[in-house]
């Protein structure tokens, strides 16, 4: 009887402690997030944005159709695009919604970056010249460019509108055409008439201008408006924004880009913010530490039994 009792009472602790620990396994595992690329990839580029720090490409969240990535207050970053086709293509890229090129308020008709066929381009910073930049890093949204230029609205947001290049047509004169045909002909070339140049030039489409660098900005009022409206923003908010950094090399040349249409053929965005922002909004999960913290115990003691009385 004792053996029996002695062994039961084994076989009930052996089957509580794991019972225990098959409860604590299961309730500290976090929930785990589907798989993050380190870069978004549409149909004519692929985009990520990697730490300079480390030199690691940040994991791509998505959550309603829209990217996230996580900042790390203090780090400089850079925005890495890759153009996946076999011909020339224009990107216009922005940051917390201004021009990283320009310094204006982004729009999709100004300047950008030329990309040749399958080539790839790293912006580290705020354009200063052809040869110089100021480095992008993450800080608090007080300390933003975006924010210190009176413009935090859209702070916290990378954007590449993308065009494709309009096709390179071979434009032959009409008299051109006239004396080839009539040397084939074995006549004389016809000559051309003042009338004919004229036509034949007008079918020629005119150069279309480069890319202008010059954005319209908001009147003084509208800018006095928004300036007041972001003091409150920027008090209850704790977003991160990207601020005008350390000077540093980076050339570059100006060369034509004839955009086959007025409007980009993609848009990429890429919103940013700190871990803890996005995890209330829910788009990445708690951390494991909050999901396997311990709850208060009623019955704290060891696994006894009642004993006998003295």
């Amino acid at each position: 009887m004792s053996t029996t009792f002695s062994t039961w009472r084994r076989a009930l602790a052996a089957a509580l402690v794991t019972m225990g620990f098959a409860v604590g396994a299961a309730y500290a595992q976090p929930s785990i997030p589907s798989y993050a690329p380190p870069y978004v990839k549409s149909s004519l580029v692929q985009v990520d944005v990697y730490d300079r720090a480390d030199g690691s490409a940040l994991p791509v969240y998505q959550k309603d159709g829209r990217h996230y990535i996580v900042g790390m207050p203090g780090h400089e970053y850079a925005v890495r695009i890759r153009n996946t086709t076999g011909a020339r293509i224009l990107v216009v890229t922005s940051v917390d919604g201004v021009n990283v090129i320009s310094g204006d308020t982004a729009a999709p008709s100004q300047s950008g970056y030329v990309l040749d066929p399958w080539g790839s381009v790293e912006i580290t910073g705020w354009r200063k010249s052809l040869e110089r930049t100021a480095a992008f890093y993450f800080t608090d949204l007080g300390d933003s460019y975006a924010a210190r230029t009176g413009r935090p609205q859209n702070v916290g947001v990378i954007g590449v509108a993308v065009f494709q290049e309009r096709p390179r047509r071979i434009a032959y004169r009409e008299q051109d055409i006239r004396g080839r045909l009539a040397e084939a002909e074995g006549g004389q070339p016809v000559e051309r008439s003042a009338k004919n140049e004229a036509r034949a030039d007008a079918a020629v489409p005119p150069p279309a201008s480069a890319p202008t660098q010059a954005g319209a900005r908001d009147s003084g009022a509208a800018d006095e408006f928004a300036r007041q409206e972001s003091k409150d923003q920027m008090k209850s908010l704790s977003k991160l924004g990207t601020g005008h950094g350390r000077n540093e090399e980076s050339r570059v040349s100006v060369t034509r880009f004839d955009r086959a249409t007025e409007v980009p053929a993609e848009t990429v965005a890429i919103q940013y913010d700190r871990r803890e922002n996005l995890i209330a909004m829910g788009v990445l999960p708690r951390p494991a530490p909050y999901l396997a913290r311990r709850e208060p115990n009623p019955f704290p003691g060891a696994l006894r039994f009642a004993p006998d009385p003295r």
